[in-house]
């Protein structure tokens, strides 16, 4: 039997399988992206399906302080309007 990865959502904590979760990533040349596949390279960081914590990505430094840099808030909005077209 295989274990289920389970990853915490930035916002709210709530841990849940790895696959219901959105993954937002930093990569190499720390580009900020949302993940649809989860599988791109790089440092990864979760936010659950609830639109409360997808929205509060907006105004959070949670996702600043995971990645370890200062994002813009273009990009924010970026990941924010990907996420809500893919959700799923």
């Amino acid at each position: 039997m295989k274990k289920v990865p389970i990853r915490s959502c930035l916002i709210c904590n709530e841990k849940s399988d790895k696959r219901t979760l959105y993954r937002i990533v930093k990569n190499k040349e720390g580009e900020i992206f949302f993940d649809p596949t989860l599988r791109a390279n790089g440092r990864g960081a979760y936010v659950c399906e609830k639109e409360s914590c997808i929205m509060k990505l907006k105004e959070s430094k949670k996702l600043e302080k995971a990645f370890q840099t200062e994002i813009d808030e273009r990009i924010k909005e970026k990941i924010v309007r990907e996420i809500m077209e893919n959700k799923k």
